[in-house]
């Protein structure tokens, strides 16, 4: 791809997006900038993928054509005031923050704005990650073809409607912390009989890595699958009725419930 990206924060999830776009070869080195105010870090990273670094946040903006906010949502305020003079006309800018919606940007940048809104999540740290998108009507489909690449390069990507963005932290962006605590319990489990923690940990993520990729492969839904596992009178449909008898999935949807609401809380406007 022959276009310029800035990320502005250098966090995990720039990591992560860095990591994708030059491993993949998608983008050239010198066609990477990043900013951070931690300098070690910058060092850091242009150390193990070449590419430019700096503190000045106008000079990421300078240089992109596509120019990413990789920082918390309640630094969007001072970092879009610094940079609004900044963005070129043709720049696409792409937001990661939940809460921070398209209209949220076109208002401290200007209408005319190119804005594709994400929402990725932490696996993209080891490339299977997943991200929604949507973008403005300022934005070309080759524009937004450019950047379903760049996300594409450390996972999966799905086009949503804007509406449903404040529910994909609970399903997709903050999941992964509901799975970890479930593959711990699951090792916990297994501790409790004896098995050693570390195989118990390596065994129980296997399961939920192999589950999840049944899912996703076959095309079959959920339940059947579970229901593939489940002899009658055997050992897994103990299992289950157990997990029923818990309330496990209304648990899991309380959860997500819970996180759309604290979502849509924080939305900035």
């Amino acid at each position: 791809m022959n276009k310029k990206v800035g990320i502005i924060g250098c966090g995990n999830m720039a990591s992560a997006i860095i990591g994708g776009i030059i491993q993949s070869k998608l983008i050239s080195p010198e066609n990477v900038i990043v900013s951070d105010r931690d300098y070690a870090k910058l060092e850091l990273i242009s150390k193990k993928y070449g590419i430019k670094i700096t503190k000045d946040n106008t000079e990421v903006a300078n240089f992109s054509d596509i120019l990413i906010l990789a920082v918390k949502p309640y630094i969007h305020d001072v970092i879009l005031e610094e940079i609004k003079n900044n963005v070129k006309s043709d720049t696409v800018v792409v937001t990661i923050a939940a809460g921070i919606d398209i209209n949220y940007i076109e208002t401290k940048l200007g209408q005319t704005v190119k804005v594709i809104r994400t929402m990725p999540n932490t696996p993209a740290l080891v490339r299977q990650g997943m991200s929604a998108l949507c973008a403005n009507k300022n934005v070309t489909d080759k524009e937004l073809e450019n950047v379903v690449k760049i996300f594409e390069s450390f996972g999966k990507v799905e086009i949503i409607d804007e509406k449903l963005m404040d529910f994909i932290p609970a399903i997709s962006g903050s999941s992964p912390a509901y799975v970890f605590m479930f593959i711990e319990a699951l090792a916990d489990g297994g501790v409790v009989s004896g098995i050693p923690r570390d195989k118990a940990y390596k065994m129980a993520a296997q399961a939920v890595l192999g589950a999840a990729q049944m899912v996703l492969e076959t095309g079959k839904h959920p339940g059947e699958l579970k229901d593939m596992v489940c002899t009658p009178g055997g050992t897994t449909i103990e299992a289950v009725s157990s997990l029923e008898r818990n309330n496990f999935r209304g648990a899991v949807i309380e959860a997500v419930k819970a996180c759309n609401d604290k979502a849509v809380s924080m939305l900035k406007k």
